[in-house]
C-alpha cells in the first residue's frame, strides 16, 4: 500500500508540474474579480456571476480533461546531427505530430546550448488532427567542444485554451562541434566539378613537371620549351608541347601557431579557429589530389605531430586532432619548431604556417627560423589582416584621441604589407587574408 500511495503521489506531482495556466485563464479570473466587485454595488447581478463562475469551472475541468485524456497527445523529436560545423550555419529541425482529436494550439520552446545565449527560441503553431509539421532553425557555433541541448518543451493548449499541458522530449543531448567540415565538403564538390575558379581559386602554371605523359596541346607563353613536340609541331604547322601529369604523393604539412597572437577574435571566432578550419580544407584537398597531408601544432611546446600520409583514414585523423586542440595562448617558440622540423621532416615538403604577425619587429624575431626552413622546404606563411582597422581608417578624426587612433591603425595596417615584402625577399611565400 505504501508503494501505491507513493506512485499515486508521484503521479499527482507529475500532473502539477505539467499543468500550466494560460493568459486566457488569468483574463477570465480578472473578469470575475471585477464582476464580483461590481456586485457589491449592484447585488442583483450576484447570482448571475455565480452561475457564470460555475460555468467557467465546468469549462476549466473539461479543458484539463481534453488535454490529459490521452497519455501522449503529442509526439515530437529534435533532429540534430551528431556533429556541428564550427563557424557555419547548422540547420536543426523539430518535427511535431498531433494525436489529439481536435485542432491543437501548441508552443514549442527549445533549450539550445548555453554557448549560443538564445533564451527565447520558440514557435507558435496550430496543428490539425493527425497532422505533422517540421520546424527549422539555424545555429552557428563559434567554439569547438561539446555542446549540450536541454529539453524540447511542447505546450499543448486544451480545447478551450485555459490551460496547457507540457510535454518534454529529447532531454540533455550532447553534440560535438568540430572544425568546419561543411566548408570542407563544399570545396571538395567545387574541386570535383572544376568550379574553383568561381571562387578565385585557379590552377597555377608550374615550372617543371613529372615524366608521366598526359596530352599534347598548343604552345602558349610560359610553357617550358623543352617540352616541345617537334613531330606534332610539323604535323600541325604550329608549336605543340607535351603536358605531363602533376607529381603526386608530395607531403603537405600545415603548421598551426597556437600562441597568444592567435587569440584575437573576429566575428566571434578566434584566429586559431579560423586557422583550424582552413587547415582542414587544405588537408582534405591535398588528400583528394593524391598528396600526403600532415599536421603540426605548437605554441611554447610542440603539441601535436601527425606525419604526412595519404591513406583514407588520414582525413579522420586530422579532423579528430584538430577538434581536440586546446591552448593557453602562451608565447610561441619558433626555435623549437625549427629543430623539430629539421629532425622529423626529411623530405622536401610544402609547409603552410598559420600564424599572425602584428608588427614588423615581431616578424623579424622569427625570420631567421623561417628563412632557414625555406632553404629545405617550400614555406608558405598565412597570416591575417585586422579587418577592424577599416572602421578606424574610414572615420574623419575630430579630436586628438581619434587622430592618434587613426595614425596607429595606419601604421599597423602598413606593417602587414611590409611583412609580406620582407618575407618574400627571403623566398618565403605569403598569404595575407581577412579572417
Amino acid at each position: 500500500m505504501a508503494v501505491d500511495r507513493q506512485s499515486g503521489g508521484s503521479s499527482v506531482i507529475r500532473f502539477i508540474k505539467s499543468l500550466y495556466l494560460n493568459n486566457l485563464f488569468f483574463f477570465t479570473l480578472m473578469f470575475f474579480v471585477l464582476g464580483f466587485f461590481v456586485c457589491f454595488i449592484f447585488d442583483e447581478y450576484f447570482y448571475l456571476m455565480q452561475i457564470a463562475l460555475g460555468v467557467f469551472f465546468v469549462f476549466l475541468v473539461l479543458d484539463i480533461f481534453t488535454a490529459y485524456r490521452q497519455k501522449t497527445g503529442l509526439v515530437a523529436s529534435r533532429n540534430c546531427p551528431d556533429r556541428l560545423s564550427n563557424g557555419d550555419k547548422n540547420t536543426i529541425s523539430i518535427s511535431v505530430t498531433n494525436r489529439y482529436p481536435f485542432k491543437a494550439k501548441i508552443k514549442i520552446v527549445e533549450e539550445v546550448p548555453f554557448q549560443f545565449q538564445k533564451r527565447n527560441l520558440s514557435f507558435n503553431v496550430s496543428l490539425n488532427i493527425n497532422s505533422s509539421e517540421v520546424f527549422y532553425y539555424d545555429l552557428r557555433p563559434t567554439e569547438r567542444g561539446v555542446y549540450r541541448f536541454g529539453a524540447l518543451n511542447i505546450y499543448a493548449a486544451g480545447l478551450f485554451g485555459f490551460i496547457s499541458r507540457r510535454y518534454i522530449f529529447d532531454n540533455n543531448k550532447d553534440v560535438a562541434v568540430y572544425p568546419s567540415f561543411i566548408e570542407m565538403h563544399k570545396y571538395e564538390l567545387l574541386a570535383a566539378s572544376h568550379r574553383l575558379t568561381d571562387y578565385g581559386i585557379k590552377r597555377i602554371r608550374r615550372i617543371g613537371h613529372a615524366t608521366e605523359f598526359d596530352h599534347i596541346k598548343h604552345y602558349i607563353i610560359g610553357d617550358d620549351p623543352r617540352t616541345i613536340n617537334y613531330k606534332a609541331t610539323a604535323r600541325m604547322n604550329q608549336l605543340m608541347v607535351n603536358t605531363y601529369q602533376e607529381e603526386k604523393s608530395q607531403p603537405v604539412y600545415c603548421l598551426i601557431d597556437k600562441g597568444r597572437t592567435m587569440k584575437m577574435p573576429f566575428n566571434e571566432m578566434s584566429l586559431l579557429d579560423y586557422a583550424i578550419n582552413s587547415t582542414l580544407m587544405v588537408c582534405s584537398t591535398a588528400l583528394n589530389k593524391g598528396d600526403k597531408a600532415g599536421l603540426i601544432t605548437f605554441s611554447k611546446n610542440i603539441d601535436e605531430i601527425l606525419p604526412a600520409d595519404k591513406q583514407r583514414r588520414q582525413r579522420n585523423k586530422i579532423l579528430e586532432t584538430l577538434y581536440a586542440q586546446k591552448t593557453d595562448f602562451k608565447e610561441s617558440d619558433y626555435e623549437r619548431l625549427y629543430i623539430t622540423i629539421r629532425r622529423k621532416l626529411t623530405q622536401r615538403s610544402l609547409i603552410i604556417l598559420y600564424t599572425n604577425f602584428e608588427t614588423l619587429n615581431g616578424m623579424r624575431r622569427q625570420l631567421k627560423y623561417l628563412s632557414s626552413l625555406a632553404k629545405d622546404h617550400l614555406v608558405l606563411v598565412a597570416f591575417f589582416l585586422n579587418s577592424e582597422f577599416n572602421e578606424v581608417l574610414d572615420i574623419t578624426p575630430t579630436n586628438l584621441e581619434e587622430i592618434f587612433r587613426k595614425g596607429m591603425a595606419e601604421k599597423l595596417s602598413n606593417d602587414k604589407f611590409l611583412i609580406v615584402k620582407e618575407l618574400n625577399r627571403y623566398g618565403i611565400h605569403t598569404i595575407l587574408s581577412k579572417p
